[in-house]
């Protein structure tokens, strides 16, 4: 775990400059900025809250697995209640859409320690009532892992931009490790779940979903799911049938935000959502 922590200092201190080199966040308000992300949305969480998702098929919706828990009181919350809003900008979507299913990762436990287990497995696939067939809105592809170094972007929703999405077209991949990429992307409230991007061969691939927002070193970062074996699970999950809202009983403990340090390094200074 030490050598793991040190590495992860290491990155960000060497990725100092390379942290002036990223691109700051765009708002898509406009047809013209937002036309190739209309199938990233708003996921407006039983009326209370919102997180992002983006479409990776038609009725399927990629976003984190802790946006389906309640924060009060650690319970699973019913998946009916939630409302996909494709491409959500100004006070309208592209396409709306309830959520028939949803399955998180087998592994992901709401409660318990912050560690890079609970980050690594934060990831969850909404199957929709009905398929988004819009010719405005591409479902993106999924593509491995990026290195560390490589230039990645996020499109996110957060607390002073739940209007319109924002678009970082260029941050970087600061450490990746144990199934945990940390990156100098920008994300805030209402970011968790949104697609982290590789643009290789000119093309949007989704390589990670935001997780939380972290401090490391005394910089703002933020912790992504990978994808790979984790979303092949989920999709699993799907084709058995799971994926029925069930009741759940409220966890007997919930970590305070701030206490933990996982192994990647990096301090949970507040979840995303």
């Amino acid at each position: 775990m030490a050598r793991w922590i040190l590495s992860v200092c290491l990155a960000v201190v060497c990725g100092t400059a390379a942290l002036a080199q990223d691109a700051r966040l765009k708002s898509l308000e406009t047809g013209n900025d937002a036309g190739d992300w209309e199938a990233v949305g708003r996921l407006d969480i039983n009326g209370r809250g919102f997180c992002t998702g983006a479409l990776i098929s038609p009725d399927l919706v990629l976003t984190a697995a802790h946006c389906l828990y309640e924060k009060a009181t650690g319970e699973r919350i019913n998946h009916e209640t939630v409302q996909f809003l494709a491409g959500w900008r100004n006070g309208r979507a592209s396409a709306y859409r309830r959520v028939k299913r949803a399955v998180v990762h087998p592994e992901y436990i709401y409660d318990g320690a912050v560690s890079s287990a609970r980050v690594r497995n934060d990831i969850a696939l909404l199957e929709l009532t009905h398929p988004i067939r819009n010719t405005t809105i591409e479902p993106f592809q999924t593509a491995p892992r990026p290195r560390t170094g490589a230039q990645v972007g996020v499109v996110s929703y957060g607390r002073d931009r739940a209007e319109a999405p924002a678009l970082q077209e260029v941050c970087r991949v600061l450490s990746r490790r144990q199934g945990v990429l940390v990156t100098s992307c920008e994300v805030d409230f209402g970011s968790s779940g949104a697609p982290i991007f590789t643009f290789a061969d000119g093309r949007a691939q989704i390589v990670s979903v935001v997780s939380a927002k972290a401090e490391l070193d005394g910089n703002d970062v933020s912790l992504g799911t990978a994808l790979g074996a984790p979303l092949e699970a989920l999709r699993a999950q799907l084709e058995a049938g799971k994926g029925v809202y069930q009741h759940t009983p409220p966890i007997a403990a919930r970590v305070v935000v701030g206490e933990g340090r996982g192994s990647t390094g990096a301090k949970f200074v507040k979840p995303s959502r």
